[in-house]
């Protein structure tokens, strides 16, 4: 069973990860007029941060 501590932790690292992750993303389709590699990377980051969010959100629902 987990604690409440392991609960808000999660739930605080989620929220990080989901809302920093559409930041990256959305970062990257403005810089993408500029400098396309730097665009690409940013975006690649930012959905693979915002889905690991996504993914810690499906762990937390199963937590007891």
């Amino acid at each position: 069973m987990a604690t409440e501590i392991n609960k808000l932790r999660i739930e605080r690292l989620v929220w990080i990860l989901v809302y920093g992750g559409l930041i990256a993303l959305v970062l990257g389709m403005f810089v993408q007029r500029y400098d396309r590699l730097l665009a690409d990377i940013m975006q690649i980051v930012g959905t693979i941060v915002a889905s690991s969010g996504a993914l810690l959100i499906w762990v937390r629902s199963r937590m007891k």
